[in-house]
């Protein structure tokens, strides 16, 4: 629990509290990207600020969340993010990826980077 406030306050990831906030976010933003692992999955700690990097970098008007599946089960479930780590991208209210376990950061830039264009360009 403290590693995920410690980065959460070094990255300042966005965070929210409950299924409704989640869809709430998803209806008021035109690009969101949850990142559903847990503290305890290597491969999401390696990939997880590999993503967030991505984002900030390249697709600023996405906004990124990090969701702790241990912590947030109901949310996990109602997104059906069962595998650590599963990347949903989210473009005007709808899914439009889906990523889980080995996500190469050039196939989500490049899948991210079309739709992003689309909408923001």
């Amino acid at each position: 629990m403290f590693y995920f406030c410690l980065i959460n306050i070094k990255m300042n990831y966005n965070t929210f509290n409950s299924l409704e906030e989640s869809k709430n976010i998803i209806k008021e933003n035109e690009g969101v990207l949850f990142f559903f692992s847990t503290t305890k999955c290597s491969l999401g700690e390696a990939l997880e600020p590999k993503v967030f990097q991505l984002i900030q970098n390249n697709y600023p008007k996405i906004s990124f969340y990090f969701i702790d599946i241990q912590q947030l089960p109901d949310v996990a479930a109602y997104y059906n993010a069962f595998v650590e780590p599963t990347i949903l991208v989210f473009f005007d209210g709808k899914e439009s990826i889906r990523k889980s376990r080995n996500v190469g950061i050039e196939e989500l830039s490049t899948a991210i980077s079309r739709l992003y264009k689309i909408i923001f360009e």
